[in-house]
């Protein structure tokens, strides 16, 4: 188990370096200058140099990319162009928000779709199971902004149940967590749906195989063969899913946190980005690689302690 789990990190530490890489020559390509956005159409060409200077624009892009490295392999991840402020404490004050919400949204697709998919699996061929997949495809073909409008307009506006957006700290706990509950189940409900189906074909096609049939031959009824057996080797495909939908839901989530005002990440990328603030979407960027390479690595290590096999095969 140790020597395949030196092989992944090595296999992330190489993942992230690449990643760096790419990211820093895209965002240096794309058009517009910082120093020019920040001082405004009419500035003079030497005010535009004499910032470019203070900023480091001006330095080869080699030396500006390992400088970049360097500083986030020390916890350093510059100063924002635009707000002058440390770009680690942009990130803590942001993610803050955008990971209790991914967390959120991920517990909630769960409990949603696990069930629906070992009662669609259970019942294959029954109206159940039609029931099931009918809302599921539903649920795969609501934009999850439109779904989020929707929250808005019934719980927020009519009923008033939940507020329409913004958010008001940490210092009350359940306060916090109810003003994220619509955005959380805006982002579920897509995720749930697919991992339901998931959930589902995989129990299904685990259901088929030799050792249920022998479990079966045994004395074990369907459900008991189902819960024993089939359910721990279903969860490989599953968990894979789990991984990728933690990574979109904590990176993908720009156009959720704009509906409900929310100050998190994907804000933040999206205003550094039109405010042409290189340093925050370089690193903001990054570190949402990180966290999606490190959850792979994570996943990989669940597939390892749920199938043993899995390690001596790699």
């Amino acid at each position: 188990m140790l020597a395949y789990a030196l092989k992944r990190l090595t296999a992330l530490a190489l993942s992230l370096l690449a990643a760096s890489l790419v990211i820093f020559l895209v965002v240096e390509v794309a058009p517009g200058d910082p120093a020019s956005y920040m001082l405004g159409m009419n500035a003079q060409p030497d005010t535009v140099a004499a910032l470019r200077s203070e900023l480091g624009l001006d330095l080869p892009k080699w030396q500006r990319y390992l400088s970049w490295l360097g500083g986030m392999l020390s916890g350093d991840f510059g100063t924002s162009y635009t707000y002058r402020t440390p770009v680690a404490q942009m990130v803590a004050d942001r993610i803050i928000v955008s990971l209790p919400l991914a967390l959120y949204a991920l517990a909630l697709s769960v409990l949603i779709a696990f069930p629906a998919g070992i009662y669609a699996a259970a019942r294959r061929g029954k109206p159940g199971d039609a029931g099931v997949i009918g809302a599921t495809q539903l649920g795969i073909a609501i934009p999850n902004f439109w779904f989020a409008m929707l929250l808005v307009l019934l719980f927020a506006l009519k009923l008033r149940w939940f507020s329409a957006g913004g958010f008001p700290g940490w210092d009350d706990p359940l306060l916090a967590l109810k003003s994220l509950t619509l955005p959380a189940v805006a982002l579920a409900l897509p995720q749930a749906a697919i991992l339901a189906r998931i959930m589902r074909s995989s129990l299904i096609d685990i259901l088929s195989e030799d050792f249920i049939r022998t479990a079966r031959a045994k004395g074990l009824s369907r459900r008991q063969a189902l819960w024993r057996h089939g359910l721990r080797n279903a969860l490989i495909p599953v968990l894979t899913i789990l991984g990728l939908q933690f990574s979109f839901l904590l990176a993908g989530a720009i156009i959720i946190e704009q509906v409900f005002f929310l100050p998190g990440l994907g804000r933040l990328i999206f205003q550094s980005i039109t405010q042409r603030d290189l340093i925050v979407v370089e690193s903001v960027v990054m570190l949402l690689v990180f966290a999606v390479i490190a959850v792979n690595f994570l996943t990989d290590m669940a597939y390892a302690l749920v199938d043993p096999r899995l390690r001596r095969a790699r």
